[in-house]
């Protein structure tokens, strides 16, 4: 079977590529598929992340090993694209270069008869203009107010008078203890 999937820039301006890989390749060959379809130079790391419905990001799925044990890690290569997506989970996100952050929704499609005599991956359409560079992206947590609140310990600078003059702390001086 053939994965048609449409890949689209996460941009103010409509980007995206329609791309039919075998169901059998990997999220590498689709890593590689959506990399050549945008027009990067596939130099940069990247990851696929699982995500909901709602497109709210799940698991990652590195393109290398960055565990501490090597091999307890799967990567991309580790994955046939029909372990990962089928006709109830279709979304996944992809981001190419953690510098700029280019991000991708990525939705099969469709599911449809290989075609003898297509070679696969292929681009099957192209809309839209690359931009110069990637949206910028904001990583704030929906909760940061609660975890600040749970870390706030209500002191201020008026709080610290109460040290003053308090004799039980030795001074160890800078320059004889710490050279």
């Amino acid at each position: 079977m053939v994965y048609k999937f449409r890949v689209i820039l996460d941009a103010e301006d409509d980007v995206f590529r329609d791309i039919a890989i075998l169901e059998d390749d990997t999220l590498e060959d689709l890593h590689n598929a959506i990399f050549n379809s945008f027009g990067f130079d596939g130099m940069e790391v990247a990851s696929f992340y699982t995500c909901d419905e709602t497109w709210n990001q799940e698991d990652e799925i590195s393109l290398f090993d960055t565990g501490d044990i090597p091999g307890e890690q799967k990567v991309m290569s580790d994955y046939p694209l029909s372990d990962i997506l089928d006709k109830e989970n279709t979304k996944i996100i992809y981001v190419y270069d953690f510098i700029n952050m280019w991000t991708f929704l990525v939705e099969l499609a469709a599911v449809e008869d290989q075609v003898i005599g297509n070679l696969y991956p292929e681009t099957i359409f192209s809309h839209g203009e690359m931009p110069d560079e990637a949206m910028e992206k904001n990583f704030e947590a929906d909760n940061a107010d609660d975890y600040n609140d749970e870390f706030e310990d209500g002191l201020d600078e008026d709080d610290l008078d109460m040290f003053e003059g308090d004799d039980s702390f030795e001074d160890y001086g800078f320059e004889e203890n710490w050279n």
